[in-house]
């Protein structure tokens, strides 16, 4: 398995890249979100998971999760946030990493972080992944499959990031039942009650998108004026 670190702060990896190839790990480094960019581009499918951390000098790693995302790279992402500041998970998901970890972390819970990214990479690799009872769910012509990450429609296939096929999965468990923003952010995402929850808007306003025949017009996810949202099933 190969990993790639963006990290700037040179200690931090060195000492990330020690620990994760004394794991068996072989693991490249780019000081940069520029050079980790480039790196992923002359090489799509040569990671199998990138560790980012968010402060980078020029571009930083929200963009470069988004650019990523953007050109059809779905390589898991974890991503490293100041601690405190949910607001960097938020907009971590929303740029379509897959994880995050709090600076400063413990090696034990990185590790096992990327293990469980590294899993669902095999996962969705190898002949096993077809859909299993439970992670396919169909609906006006439209069928979710939550193993592979897709939403396919009788004319496309849209790729989902983890964080929106969770919340989806979420939402429809809970179908026909208001389910409150506090509540997604808290089970979903494992954030605290007082973040911000404007990005679940946002998340709703993309998953719309996604679902509806009418987004602006929603028939199967709308709002709960002064709760949060529901799921409609048929």
């Amino acid at each position: 398995m190969r990993i790639l670190i963006v990290e700037d702060e040179e200690h931090l990896a060195r000492g990330l890249r020690f620990n994760l190839e004394a794991e068996g790990y072989a693991v490249e480094v780019a000081g940069d979100g520029e050079s980790a960019l480039a790196r992923l581009s002359e090489s799509p499918h040569m990671f199998d998971a990138v560790v980012l951390d968010v402060m980078l000098p020029g571009i930083d790693g929200f963009t470069v999760a988004s650019e990523l995302r953007r050109s059809g790279q779905y390589v898991p992402i974890l991503i490293l946030t100041a601690r405190g500041h949910p607001e960097d998970v938020l907009r971590g998901f929303e740029a379509g990493a897959d994880d995050y970890l709090p600076k400063p972390f413990e090696l034990a819970i990185l590790l096992a972080r990327i293990r469980g990214l590294l899993r669902r990479r095999d996962w969705l690799r190898g002949p096993q992944s077809k859909p299993q009872n439970g992670d396919v769910y169909t609906f006006d012509s439209k069928t979710i499959d939550f193993s592979a990450l897709e939403l396919r429609t009788e004319s496309r296939t849209i790729k989902l990031t983890l964080m929106e096929a969770e919340l989806l999965r979420y939402l429809i468990r809970h179908a026909g039942k208001p389910v409150s923003r506090k509540a997604m952010l808290e089970e979903v995402w494992g954030l605290r009650d007082d973040t911000d929850t404007r990005a679940i808007d946002n998340f709703i306003v993309r998953l719309r998108k996604y679902i509806e025949d009418e987004p602006s017009k929603p028939k199967r996810l709308v709002t709960v004026r002064g709760v949060g949202y529901k799921f409609m099933a048929d």
